[in-house]
């Protein structure tokens, strides 16, 4: 047997109480702290940076086709393009491309019982999959189809909703003013459903209807719509997509994906990545910390031992590789029980939600969790590889140390 080994395992589980034995219960525990924060800070910051960015890709897709208009806000009244079927089949034919939505938006007033709010229209066809929106519905359901001319019936935000006093299957006025030649016109419509993402741009803005209702104001031909809205297979390739899909269409066609349409989200999202990386950076400074000061105090209480296996013949590299064992199980033990502190605190998360937000700073009321296994494992196998070759440095103190003084030592 490794005698370096077998000492360090008589050491670590002597039942021998002392001030080392502390030491080592305070550092292990500042081990395992340290390990379920950075778990529990990952697995917070992913399902955050999901959930909010699945809420904005539901509502618009990834990628947005439109007419080319260098001066305008994407998010605003479109110029009309053909809807084409050669070129929805061309961009269907991409394999990162899972669908392709036509719609269209116009600015309206609504207007119940005297109240106004200005708001845009979003008109979308009777093909359109409404299971990405389904999950935000609060009320109601989704819209029919049924009329020959356009659906008579639109789904606005709970949030307007109540500022606007307005109730379920309540008719509302929609108040539209053409570009072109200033005519005013209006429309009754029946609200079936109330929505809630939790992002203000969305809920105070946005009124969803038929698509033909749009084209009926703007005096559009029926294969006239605003644009298409491409979801994607993997989100992560939007980029790479959106250039592709640029160079095959139509010269005064353009495409950008919803992360440039929406930069102020999407930056904000991505800030949570330095502030995961900062607490990151912190706690693994707190373990090294504790675990440097824990192996020195156990070297210094070990003095006379150390001398001991001096004199016996003991080389410095094995009296070594006894602490260096020792501060393994250290922090092995202190990871392990991070990781089940970690872990459990998220899955307790994920089936309670104990933790809640304020919806309207965060977007979410309730804090989301996504567990990435191999990140776990990235987090647990990286704190215990760092650790081990920062226990190296006090352990490099046992060469200074001289037998004959070691063994005098008190």
């Amino acid at each position: 047997m490794n005698y370096s080994f077998f000492v360090a395992k008589r050491l670590a589980f002597s039942s021998q109480q002392s001030f080392s034995r502390f030491i080592i219960r305070l550092s292990t525990g500042a081990t395992a702290v340290g390990v379920a924060a950075m778990i529990i800070t990952l697995c917070f910051v992913n399902g955050f940076q999901q959930k909010v960015s699945d809420k904005i890709y539901s509502f618009w897709g990834h990628i947005r086709v439109q007419h080319f208009e260098p001066d305008k806000s994407m998010v605003a009244e479109e110029i009309a393009i053909t809807n084409d079927d050669s070129i929805k089949m061309q961009l269907l034919t991409n394999p990162s491309v899972s669908k392709v939505q036509a719609f269209a938006t116009i600015s309206a007033v609504i207007e119940k019982n005297k109240n106004i709010e200005g708001i845009l229209l979003k008109g979308i066809e009777a093909d359109y999959d409404s299971s990405k929106l389904n999950p935000y519905l609060t009320a109601g359901r989704w819209l029919h189809f049924n009329d020959s001319l356009y659906s008579k019936e639109i789904i606005i935000s709970q949030p307007l909703a109540d500022l606007l006093f307005i109730q379920l299957n309540d008719t509302v006025q929609l108040y539209f003013v053409g570009q072109a030649d200033n005519s005013r016109t209006y429309r009754k419509l029946r609200v079936v459903g109330l929505y809630k993402t939790g992002i203000e741009e969305y809920d105070k803005l946005f009124v969803i209807g038929d698509l033909k209702l749009i084209q009926r104001i703007n005096n559009w031909n029926q294969d006239q719509i605003g644009g298409y809205e491409l979801f994607l297979k993997d989100y992560k390739n939007a980029d790479t997509v959106n250039a592709r899909l640029s160079d095959g269409l139509p010269t005064q066609w353009m495409s950008r994906t919803v992360a440039s349409i929406y930069p102020n989200i999407f930056d904000w999202l991505n800030i949570q990545d330095v502030n995961r990386n900062v607490i990151f950076i912190i706690m693994a400074i707190v373990a090294i910390i504790n675990l440097i000061t824990c192996l020195l105090i156990l070297i210094l209480e070990r003095t006379r031992m150390i001398g001991l296996l001096n004199a016996l013949g003991a080389n410095h590299k094995n009296i070594m590789k006894i602490f260096l064992y020792y501060g393994a199980a250290i922090a092995g033990a202190g990871v392990t029980i991070g990781f089940i502190l970690g872990i459990g605190i998220c899955l307790l998360q994920q089936s309670t939600g104990f933790i809640q937000l304020d919806e309207l700073s965060y977007s979410v009321s309730t804090a989301p969790v996504k567990i990435i296994w191999w990140q776990i494992g990235a987090v647990c196998a990286s704190t215990l590889v760092i650790c081990y070759l920062i226990l190296i440095i006090p352990a490099l103190i046992i060469r200074k140390i001289n037998p004959i003084t070691a063994i005098q030592f008190r």
